[in-house]
């Protein structure tokens, strides 16, 4: 599985473990203001992983409403799931809310200040989000 956490400057991108049961913070993708390239570069990592499920993170508003970020995370979501369907890749959407704020927590307690770190930031982001994504599945299996 691939993690993506969809910025305005960035992409953070985050992949699971074979067995899908632990994410990691993979790339961030700076973006290059031409929509096209950056969904190229993110399908690249998602061949890269050889990944079936690509999991887009959803900034919903903390009232669980969609505001124009999610409706902008769902809009890239679609476009991402046309250019992945002829690789039989699946395409879904996560609520997001806080994993930034958790992953630069987290950064910094490992001691990385949050301003050197917002690359890694989003990657965390993704692997937050990526893992909570897990964890729900799993234990939706009864695991």
């Amino acid at each position: 599985m691939v993690g993506i956490d969809l910025g305005e400057r960035r992409i953070g991108v985050a992949v699971s473990d074979s067995a899908g049961t632990l994410a990691s913070p993979r790339a961030t993708i700076e973006r290059s203001g031409d929509p096209d390239a950056d969904r190229a570069a993110v399908v690249a990592v998602v061949d890269e992983a050889g990944a079936a499920t690509v999991v887009v993170g959803l900034p919903l508003r903390m009232d669980a409403r969609a505001g124009p970020a999610a409706r902008a995370a769902q809009a890239e979501a679609d476009a991402l799931a046309d250019a992945l369907a002829s690789r039989r890749v699946t395409v879904e959407t996560f609520d997001e809310r806080l994993t930034t704020v958790s992953a630069a927590r987290s950064l910094a307690d490992a001691g990385h200040p949050a301003r050197r770190q917002r690359g890694r930031i989003d990657q965390a982001a993704a692997a937050v989000m990526l893992q909570a994504w897990l964890d729900r599945r799993a234990g939706g299996r009864g695991a």
